[in-house]
């Protein structure tokens, strides 16, 4: 069982930051390669060609683990969520009266590239908003399953909403994309390194994931699960790295036709990026030493003892079944509204996020019971 891991990273003892999905602080262990990395190209002389392949299939290995592929080929490397995104947009097979499925504040970067998409070729997004009252994560549920008919081409969303860590039951949603041959499109940014997912199980078209959040690695690089369904669409761009043979640097000018195998043809160019890699890589090394279970066990330990008395003060959290415990929403009553919440999170040091209509509780390992009982002595000053 995990204790708290804030020995590991640069955070101050007054500062109470519960925040890791606006960007997580960075490892101790991150930083230090991060510097080392970076004096590397004072040697240019000194950089293999080999630097440019292997530790890439080093960390498309790794993140093949966390999110269960037995096949690492079948990841690309990428810098950004919506460029993922927009690569499977891209290479949908979408038709006119079409539907792409959404739900109501989803993350732009996931809702821009269908809009694109549906716009040029006649099709539509579908919006599934979000019910209010009690059961909400559950009905919100039943309402993305009956969204999802004969004229769906893809739903895509996050497991967990990104404002409010509402659950989406993807096993479920999986199914019934299976049913009508629509493709299951998972944005992981604010799930993937702390909450479990099986992809092999799943069997998404594809998973895309930001590296400067739940993946505890530097802004800019992120990561992407592509299935065989995509293996001959159309990249983004046109790399000389993603070509077959790009190995061998003599032989570069003899034009290739054909791709490196797999996902690999998706990968952002300079992909080898001889600092952030090695970030990441180290990044990710340490989530699978901890295990995302653990994350998430620990999280639900945290939080749970604060829960009771922050509802008792008529603030709406969701129902256990359908929240993650790493990222959870605040719904706060209309009386509450007014009251200057902000200023006193700021006066005591408390970082959290206001998304939409929630306030955005989201801890991690290097979070203590201090942590907590700093936010909720907040809410009590407002009662």
């Amino acid at each position: 069982m995990l204790d708290c891991q804030r020995n590991l990273f640069s955070i101050p003892d007054s500062i109470h930051y519960l925040n890791c999905a606006y960007m997580s602080p960075q490892l101790k262990a991150v930083e230090e390669i991060g510097h080392t990395s970076l004096k590397r190209k004072n040697s240019p002389w000194e950089m293999q060609i080999m630097d440019f392949f292997e530790p890439v299939e080093k960390l498309k290995s790794l993140f093949a683990r966390l999110v269960n592929v037995k096949d690492a080929n079948r990841i690309a490397i990428i810098p950004s969520a919506s460029y993922g995104l927009s690569t499977v947009a891209r290479n949908l097979p979408l038709r006119a009266g079409q539907e792409i499925i959404v739900v109501e504040g989803q993350f732009p970067s996931n809702v821009y590239p269908w809009k694109r998409e549906a716009d040029a070729k006649g099709a539509h997004l579908k919006i599934v908003s979000a019910p209010i009252g009690n059961n909400r994560g559950e009905n919100w549920n039943a309402k993305i399953l009956e969204s999802i008919n004969e004229n769906t081409a893809a739903v895509a969303l996050g497991n967990i909403h990104w404002a409010d860590g509402t659950k989406f039951d993807l096993l479920e949603i999986r199914k019934k994309t299976n049913q009508y041959g629509a493709w299951l499109v998972i944005d992981g940014t604010q799930s993937v390194g702390a909450l479990p997912i099986h992809v092999d199980e799943l069997k998404p078209e594809a998973l895309v994931c930001g590296g400067y959040k739940w993946l505890l690695g530097p802004y800019s690089l992120g990561m992407a699960y592509f299935s065989p369904v995509l293996d001959h669409g159309i990249p983004l761009e046109e790399n000389w790295i993603n070509r077959y043979g790009s190995e061998d640097f003599s032989t570069l000018v003899n034009y290739q036709e054909n791709y490196q195998t797999g996902a690999s043809r998706y990968s952002v160019g300079e992909h080898s990026n001889f600092q952030l890699v090695p970030m990441l890589t180290k990044a990710l090394e340490q989530l699978i030493a901890w295990d995302p279970n653990e994350i998430q066990n620990y999280c639900y330990r945290l939080i749970a003892p604060y829960l009771d008395e922050l509802q008792s003060m008529g603030i709406f959290i969701e129902n256990e079944k359908w929240r993650a415990s790493h990222l959870f929403g605040l719904h706060l009553p209309d009386y509450m509204m007014n009251k200057p919440i902000q200023s006193l999170l700021q006066q005591n040091n408390v970082f959290i996020s206001r998304r939409g209509n929630a306030f955005r509780i989201s801890p991690h390992l290097y979070n203590s019971a201090a942590d907590m009982e700093a936010l909720v002595f907040c809410f009590k000053q407002i009662q």
